[in-house]
């Protein structure tokens, strides 16, 4: 388990100073330390958070800015007890491509979002409301366990095209050098570097990769853009498009809950209904300036597992960087000339290290293989999630980490036992907590999820 200490009271954190061993949400590194790794936050996020709007045509520096607002606005909803970035959302753009037509109607689009952002927040309060019981009882362990697997698998294509230089068909062998180069330098910071340079491995693991990459090739470039406000129009074609969306980003967002939880050791279920409200409104916020959808980000939670550091405080550094960022298109430009095969050795890393974390939340939570739902409901989901199957229905495409999420959890439920055996009364799926084995003695309600 990574931590067991209690929360402080209050809404907001104190952040406790620690400057050794697991470092809780409540806590922090010193300053220093903290502005490093909340600059580490922003490189992780960076390169998917600015290559989601260009695929949809929208102004990357703006993305760039309303992540940072949007982290803010997280940050506050969730009282600063559940570490979180959101970024890009990469789940909007076939529907947001489809929406936009041929005349690249971005507005449209944008209207759609905010649409999305508003189903997505009202779920939110609906579960503040009536509780997230209801959530865990359709995805138990089992279930979020397979869906984060899924995410870093169903990333997994981007890490390996941008390790091939941009094409998987066609692979470039210097970035493939370079992106082992790159995963070995992120290694090698993680485990031998010296006191607290081993909490930075994606932050030096990539510069360590890109000096060695100007090294033996050229490029610095800079350019100039500005953040771009973009006023929305709401259609009725795009709205029940991009609505839809919401569903996967709750699945999503649900699946990061879960691995912070089972990396911290804390049990944040009882945040869900913030972090859906917080994500939701933050999307809301920047469609309304022209910016992308978002979602927690996955790239995020690999640093916090790389580095055991989940202070809140290190996303209120790296949102006010994000916000400056938007206004300083040469840095912009300069993280652009990162090259691929460097970007692509940091993305394997990251993706893998959320793949694992769906494997760590079986773990802890005992989730009994030995049991045909549990192994059918993992099996199915990873494949399709890994496949990427992509469902089309209307206008409306589902891809492979909704449909491996969606696949999960009915699967779970047409296999889920009505009336289990005495030695299975008490669940191996029960909720994430500090102590499941406190939960299986707790008797038949510890169990009421099976």
């Amino acid at each position: 388990m990574a931590t067991v200490e209690k929360e402080q009271e209050g809404y907001l954190p104190r952040w406790t100073l620690k400057t050794e061993g697991i470092i809780a949400p409540d806590e922090r590194p010193p300053w220093g330390q903290s502005i490093f790794l909340g600059l580490q936050h922003v490189l992780a996020m960076f390169g998917a958070t600015v290559l989601a709007p260009i695929i949809m045509g929208f102004d990357p520096n703006t993305a760039i800015f309303f992540s940072g607002i949007g982290t803010i606005l997280f940050f506050l909803i969730v009282g600063g007890r559940l570490p979180s970035y959101p970024g890009s959302s990469f789940s909007f753009i076939a529907v947001v491509l489809t929406a936009e037509g041929a005349t690249h109607n971005i507005p449209a689009a944008l209207g759609g979002i905010i649409t999305a952002g508003v189903v997505y927040a009202i779920i939110g309060l609906i579960v503040i409301f009536a509780g997230y019981k209801w959530i865990e009882y359709l995805m138990p362990p089992a279930v979020t366990g397979a869906v984060v697997a899924v995410i870093g698998l169903n990333l997994a294509p981007v890490a390996i095209a941008d390790a091939s230089g941009g094409s998987i068909s066609n692979p470039n062998g210097f970035d493939i050098v370079m992106a082992i180069i790159t995963v070995l330098a992120v290694a090698a910071v993680a485990v031998y570097a010296p006191g607290p340079l081993r909490r930075l491995p994606i932050l030096l693991g990539g510069i360590i990769g890109y000096v060695i990459y100007m090294i033996f090739s050229n490029g610095l470039g800079f350019g100039v853009a500005n953040v771009v406000a973009t006023t929305p129009n709401f259609t009725p074609n795009a709205m029940t498009l991009i609505a839809p969306v919401a569903i996967i980003l709750v699945a999503e967002n649900l699946g990061h809950v879960k691995a912070v939880g089972a990396m911290t050791g804390r049990n944040l279920d009882k945040y869900l209904g913030r972090a859906f409200l917080g994500d939701g409104l933050a999307t809301i916020v920047a469609a309304s300036g022209g910016g992308t959808g978002v979602t927690t980000y996955a790239e995020n939670i690999g640093v916090m597992a790389v580095t055991r550091i989940y202070s809140s405080l290190v996303f209120i550094i790296a949102a006010v960087v994000a916000v400056l960022l938007g206004f300083s298109p040469k840095f912009g430009a300069l993280i652009a000339t990162i090259p691929p095969g460097v970007l692509g050795g940091l993305a394997i890393v990251l993706f893998g290290l959320i793949a694992a974390t769906g494997g760590r939340i079986w773990v802890q939570n005992g989730v009994d293989f030995s049991k045909g739902r549990n192994l059918i409901t993992a099996a199915v989901a990873l494949t399709l999630g890994a496949g990427n199957l992509v469902i089309n229905i209307g206008n409306f495409s589902l891809g492979g980490i909704g449909t491996a999420t969606f696949g999960a959890i009915i699967i779970y439920q047409l296999l889920r036992e009505r009336e289990p055996q005495p030695e299975e009364a008490v669940t191996a799926d029960s909720a994430v907590g500090l102590n499941p084995a406190a939960e299986t003695e707790a008797g038949p309600e510890a169990g009421a999820g099976e």
